[in-house]
């Protein structure tokens, strides 16, 4: 559960900070399908580098893992990646995280439908401090005339991304999740390679080259190794409970990056979610602590 706890969060870490380089990549004139394409593209060599260097076995795949990363790549990923990128082009970075920040609860239905979890009162309560903390986080923006093209696009992105951290779990089975991860970020790459010219990138000024970098390196690269190794280890559940630190990282980084204004209401909000991603820890620290002093006194 530490593990799990440690992993997710360092994914939703990462992820946060999605909404801020697309925002940034905007403002420098970059466009959707560029950066969608640029993103993939970057991440999967920046993978296909350090699998070389960790371990050249982690490149072999069979039919199968290959139909699953395309599965998960080109179709889920690539879909909910282009929903979310057109999403803010329409509303801002804390409207789209209010809606999508919603799919712990979906992922947690799915997760007793299909897995059968067993929930406890703990479960329950993580997610309605995780739910109330970010309605509170992104309450100003219920006060905002919002575009209903992007309210449509992150609803579509919640839903698939809901979705995706389903069968990720079941794909995982008897997988190496690096190996997975690799081929899932390269399918995607691919779906995006004919939507837009990849040699347009020689044009691109020194800003505007570091911003996709950065996407290829930081949500991407790093960000699903971190996703798929916390989903191998907790389960998608437990994943997308602890991975509601992502809007913090956003609504922080917006406020010093993007200077958008932080009210006592986001904070009250950002106090709910941390409390809703360290409650269900506190029963497996507590067990781990008896353990260890039983194991001590014999």
């Amino acid at each position: 559960m530490i593990q799990g706890f440690v992993f997710s969060v360092s994914a939703a870490f990462t992820f946060g900070l999605l909404a801020i380089l697309v925002k940034l990549s905007y403002q420098a004139g970059l466009e959707a399908m560029e950066l969608l394409q640029y993103r993939w593209l970057t991440g999967a060599a920046i993978l296909a580098v350090y699998l070389f260097l960790k371990d050249r076995s982690l490149l072999r795949a069979n039919p199968r893992t290959l139909l699953k990363a395309f599965l998960l790549g080109a179709v889920g990923h690539g879909m909910g990646s282009t929903c979310f990128f057109k999403s803010l082009m329409y509303i801002p970075a804390s409207s789209s995280a209010l809606i999508l920040y919603f799919y712990p609860v979906v992922v947690t239905l799915l997760s007793i439908l299909f897995f059968r979890m067993r929930t406890n009162r703990i479960v329950l309560l993580s997610l309605v401090l995780v739910i109330s903390g970010c309605s509170l986080v992104f309450y100003d923006a219920f006060l905002k005339a919002l575009d209903i093209r992007g309210i449509l696009f992150i609803l579509a992105t919640m839903l698939i991304y809901s979705c995706s951290l389903i069968v990720t779990q079941i794909f995982l089975r008897r997988e190496r999740f690096l190996t997975l991860t690799f081929y899932m970020v390269l399918f995607t790459a691919l779906a995006f390679l004919p939507l837009h010219n990849p040699f347009q990138a020689f044009d691109l000024n020194g800003r505007q080259l570091l911003l996709c970098l950065s996407l290829g390196l930081i949500p991407t690269a790093i960000a699903y190794i971190f996703l798929f190794r916390a989903i191998e280890t907790v389960g998608s559940a437990y994943t997308s409970i602890f991975s509601t630190f992502e809007p913090v990282t956003t609504v922080v980084m917006s406020f010093l990056v993007l200077n958008e204004n932080i009210v006592p209401y986001q904070i009250l909000g950002m106090t709910l979610i941390i409390a809703g991603i360290i409650l269900p820890n506190l029963k497996a620290l507590t067990a781990k602590k008896r353990g260890l002093a039983t194991a001590g006194g014999e």
